[in-house]
């Protein structure tokens, strides 16, 4: 398994609201599909969950929007695991436009569920074995300086 991650996709017009670019909501919406593809990656496809009764809720986000997307553009979206332990996953996504630049980033906290008892539960060993191999891959990355960012008014 190639344990780099990449999600693609173009801005379809849908997606564009009346300012002439990708809608906040939309940016959400990408964001969420590279998520479900990285559950995909690391091995928690739809045949993986029901045999093993196994899934990922998000429990936290923080979106960072660096510059617009038009209709049509096609985005790249990368994942870097920033920390994880037995059943959750600090992730980072960073999306990037058709020239290689930063757009936009996310941040979240993921958490694997036990179906059968509906609450938070170690990963399935394979699965383990994946985010660590993923993680141990990037360690030596530099932490992205949208990371761990928190919301305020900075005062004078």
């Amino acid at each position: 398994m190639k344990s780099s991650f990449r999600f693609t996709k173009s801005v379809p017009s849908e997606w564009v609201d009346y300012n002439g670019h990708m809608n906040d909501a939309e940016y959400s919406r990408a964001f969420s599909l590279a998520t479900d593809a990285f559950i995909e990656h690391i091995g928690l496809n739809e045949d993986a969950r029901n045999h093993w009764m196994y899934t990922i809720f998000t429990l936290e986000t923080h979106t960072c929007y660096l510059k617009e997307m038009k209709e049509g553009q096609a985005l790249e979206i990368s994942a870097h695991v920033l920390d994880y332990d037995t059943k959750r996953i600090h992730l980072f996504f960073s999306m990037k436009n058709e020239t290689g630049d930063l757009v936009a980033t996310l941040e979240e906290m993921l958490m694997g569920i036990d179906q059968n008892e509906g609450r938070g539960a170690p990963f399935p060993p394979p699965v383990a074995k994946t985010i660590t191999k993923v993680y141990q891959e990037q360690a030596g990355q530099e932490q992205p300086k949208q990371a761990g960012r928190t919301i305020g008014i900075r005062k004078k």
